[in-house]
């Protein structure tokens, strides 16, 4: 529970976004999908590379991924979501290994997620504070064609 209040208030540090508990749900399922989603690519380039385990740079992290990664750590210093975001994302399904250094990555990569999802929020609809299913589905859509 104290994890959930973290994540709330870094969402209304990031975006000045309000969540409940359905957002929680969705936010969840978000985060869930779109590493699942790097997995799948990561898993694509080691087979081209002929490896049968995925390493953190077969992960197709862009940079500006990358730069939400940066900004997500002081952030995580202090709010300590680690722990959670880590049972959130878990071990994703693949046909290859993944490797520990990789596995690692999952809850930075999480993080960053969730704060260019809050960012996402403010930047479509700067007066927006509660997300509702259009803005939710508006911003899987945009993340759908970027990741």
């Amino acid at each position: 529970m104290a994890a959930i209040h973290r994540l709330q208030k870094l969402f209304r540090r990031s975006g000045d976004i309000a969540l409940d508990k359905s957002d929680l749900k969705r936010l969840e399922n978000f985060v869930r999908q779109k590493v699942q989603d790097l997995v799948v690519r990561g898993e694509a380039n080691a087979k081209a590379n002929n490896r049968d385990v995925i390493q953190p740079w077969d992960l197709p992290v862009t940079k500006g991924l990358q730069e939400t990664i940066h900004r997500f750590r002081p952030l995580n210093a202090e709010l300590q979501l680690t722990d959670y975001l880590a049972g959130l994302t878990g071990l994703p399904p693949s046909d290859l290994a993944i490797g520990h250094e990789t596995e690692a990555r999952f809850p930075e990569i999480a993080g960053a997620l969730c704060l260019a999802l809050a960012e996402t929020f403010r930047i479509t609809d700067e007066k927006l504070k509660n997300p509702r299913t259009q803005d939710w589905e508006r911003a899987y859509r945009l993340f759908d064609l970027l990741l």
